[in-house]
């Protein structure tokens, strides 16, 4: 049985025993995220005297609801996220006594859709994604009505794209990945119909459940957590498409290619700049009522973020990471190293 001390405003927990305490760092979150801070732990347990930290891949919105629920060792210290927390999720956290959270942004990411590499490929527009996949679509030119999605091939969409079967294997909704392809490429081509985008001002509700609602016909395949199995299945059907973090296309690039999106390829360079259309930033958040139980926490937040792991010449570049701008990696960085507190 757990104790809760309290002292000078910050809950320490103290374990009943030795054996029911916990000395290796617990990390949980997004897919995306999984190799960076997996590259990072290992490199950890390597350099210092702290054990390897444990990492999960148990997606962002996963993550989040694993770190809000509580503390004590049998909650995470850190979850990754490949979006920012919602207000939700903070509201979670505080009712559940997870008060002092420190959010470090650690870099950029951009959502690729790809397919083999024995395949053609394709150039896409966020409205083509959109009438992809979305579970409603215009039945008109300006979006003033909608149907059921009626669109069976690519083809259908538009003349000049494949004349297969959309069939794309995606992240599910605990997905990060999901959120932000959905906020950035669905919403994105969603609002290029003015009658959907009119929406927006008369019914907020209505108009999100329209441009991030996905269709459930089998067009789309929630794929779980797992982008290595995502490529695994390209490989095996070139008709198919998947969606998925740029690191993986940057790992995988002998097997897979990367559609350009709004006629901007996800390259390193215009990801980095903003212009291709699909990018995000990246964050974990760490739980500051765990730093001085569990033995190296802030030690680890530090090592993730030195210049010779994040930055233009870090080893997490190598693995597909772009990283921010000097002058915000240096705010981060002092921010991180303070356990600054979240703010929104």
């Amino acid at each position: 049985m757990k104790k809760l001390l309290f002292v000078a405003g910050t809950v320490c927990f103290l374990a009943a025993n030795a054996a029911q305490a916990r000395d290796q760092i617990r990390i949980v979150g997004s897919s995306t995220v999984f190799p960076f801070s997996t590259a990072v732990a290992e490199n950890f347990g390597r350099t210092t005297s702290f054990k390897t930290p444990v990492v999960e891949s148990t997606g962002s919105g996963g993550g989040l609801k694993l770190f809000c629920g509580g503390v004590g060792v049998k909650h995470p210290d850190i979850t990754n996220a490949s979006r920012r927390i919602k207000k939700s999720e903070i509201k979670r956290c505080a009712d559940n006594g997870v008060t002092d959270i420190t959010e470090v942004k650690i870099g950029f990411d951009g959502i690729v859709i790809a397919n083999s590499k024995s395949a053609p490929k394709v150039s896409l527009t966020l409205r083509h994604l959109f009438l992809a996949l979305a579970k409603v679509v215009p039945g008109d030119e300006k979006g003033e009505t909608l149907i059921n999605n009626p669109y069976k091939k690519w083809s259908d969409i538009d003349g000049s794209l494949p004349n297969t079967k959309i069939e794309v294997l995606g992240p599910p909704p605990t997905s990060g990945t999901r959120d932000a392809f959905a906020e950035l490429a669905l919403e994105g081509g969603c609002k290029t119909f003015p009658g959907i985008k009119a929406l927006k001002k008369k019914n907020k509700k209505h108009y999100k459940a329209v441009c991030h609602g996905v269709r459930e016909d089998g067009a789309y395949i929630e794929a779980g957590e797992n982008d290595v199995l995502i490529v695994n299945k390209l490989v095996a059907n070139p008709k198919a498409f998947g969606v998925f973090g740029f690191s993986f296309l940057d790992q995988n690039a002998d097997r897979v290619q990367g559609a350009k999106v709004n006629g901007v390829a996800p390259a390193f360079d215009d990801i980095a700049m903003g212009e291709y259309p699909v990018s995000r930033s990246m964050y974990f958040y760490v739980k500051k009522a765990h730093v001085g139980q569990i033995p190296g926490i802030q030690e680890y937040v530090a090592e993730f973020t030195q210049e010779a792991t994040w930055g233009p010449d870090g080893y997490l570049v190598d693995k597909g990471l772009i990283p921010l701008p000097d002058s915000l990696r240096k705010k981060v960085r002092a921010d991180a190293g303070d356990l600054a507190p979240l703010s929104m």
